[in-house]
């Protein structure tokens, strides 16, 4: 419930409002969560801002990181590869909507904004029942049936792209787009600098190469099968594998001067100046790629929920915006497509213009303005 005095105070920075932010699971909900929070602390000074996240997820390093504190709920998500993995779903569900309730108790929030994870449903649906204020972020083309189900009792739903009134109340949804992080919005990195950072040569196009956060095995296994044939290519690659599958390719490292491999990239305003083409997953970075504006060539993950990240790249490509390769055919064609496109100069420059066209910079300020002004009226 919010605070009875919020209404007597003219100024935002006079009284400590307590919010929680949930969710996570990937870089494409966390990055964006921390620029809200990052917006929220410079809209408004003392805010107390906690984090809700799930257990042994990378939220659990990335926000403690960034100087948030997390509370991690024992939870997982519905496997779609796996049903088997599902057995123990519903109890896990339960224990964690005590656990949430616990936290709200003692936290006491103003506001709960749910940024998309399986993490985000206990803390909204428990922050509704209290009648806390919650906010939604929805940064898929095509929601989720959770935030489907929230969006219903939210204060306000912001969206990142149109046509999303079908699934949210239109009266509650507004189109902001999808938080960056300030180091990528306004980054000064010369493409000389950002090479000589990871190593490689002026004057080679360079592929940038990011399967989500948590890297993506088709990408992986399509790069480490065609490596020596990009090399000849005259093609230099910047490879973020993800942790899981690192060991299995940092050694193709050796006798090859134009690879870098890692599994995470912690400087991405580098790696994104650095790069002339971009391979991606279609989740939140694809929000990335339009502010950089880079030719981009996606591998939509299809076991998403509601293969949103299918939509997601198609409203890229049947704008010219973006090439896709299927997932299924990656390990056959992915690299085909790269070369193919790294020696197409006319339709690299189409990408880039056509891309630039989807980028909006002042999500964070948009989304932090207003959920400050519907705390303090």
């Amino acid at each position: 419930m919010l605070q009875e005095d919020l209404t007597h105070k003219t100024r935002p920075d006079t009284v400590t409002r307590k919010i929680i932010i949930a969710g996570g699971g990937t870089g494409g909900h966390i990055f964006p969560a921390l620029a809200i929070a990052a917006e929220l602390k410079r809209q408004l000074p003392g805010v107390d801002i906690l984090f809700v996240g799930a257990k042994g997820k990378m939220e659990m390093e990335k926000i403690p990181e960034a100087g948030f504190p997390i509370i991690g709920l024992k939870i997982a998500g519905y496997n779609r590869s796996s049903l088997i993995k599902n057995i123990g779903l519903p109890l896990k569900l339960i224990r964690s909507f005590f656990q949430v309730r616990s936290i709200l108790n003692s936290f006491k929030p103003d506001a709960v904004i749910g940024v998309g994870g399986y993490s985000s449903f206990p803390v909204l649906r428990m922050a509704q029942m209290q009648g806390i204020a919650t906010f939604i972020h929805e940064s898929n083309s095509y929601p989720g049936k959770s935030n489907i189900l929230l969006g219903k009792r939210a204060v306000r739903v912001f969206v990142a792209s149109r046509g999303m009134e079908q699934y949210f109340p239109p009266g509650k949804t507004r189109v902001v787009g999808n938080p960056v992080r300030k180091s990528i919005l306004h980054s000064e990195v010369s493409q000389k600098e950002a090479l000589r950072f990871f190593g490689l040569q002026e004057g080679k196009q360079t592929i940038l190469a990011i399967g989500g956060s948590l890297g993506a095995r088709s990408i992986n296994e399509a790069l480490a099968s065609h490596m020596d044939q990009l090399g000849k290519e005259g093609l230099q690659i910047i490879w973020q594998t993800g942790k899981a599958t690192l060991a299995e390719y940092q050694g193709l490292r050796e006798g090859r001067p134009y690879l870098w491999v890692n599994d995470f990239i912690s400087k991405m305003d580098y790696a994104y100046a650095a790069a002339d083409i971009i391979i991606s997953r279609s989740g939140g970075t694809i929000y990335e790629l339009c502010v950089v504006g880079k030719p981009a060539v996606l591998v939509p993950y299809p076991f998403a929920a509601e293969d949103h990240q299918t939509a997601n790249a198609m409203q890229l490509v049947e704008a010219d915006a973006a090439l896709i390769v299927r997932d299924s055919d990656a390990k056959e064609h992915l690299v085909e497509a790269v070369i193919a496109l790294a020696h197409d100069e006319t339709l690299q420059q189409k990408l880039k213009k056509n891309i630039r066209d989807f980028a909006i910079t002042d999500s964070d300020e948009v989304i932090a303005k207003e959920i400050i002004e519907k705390l303090i009226t």
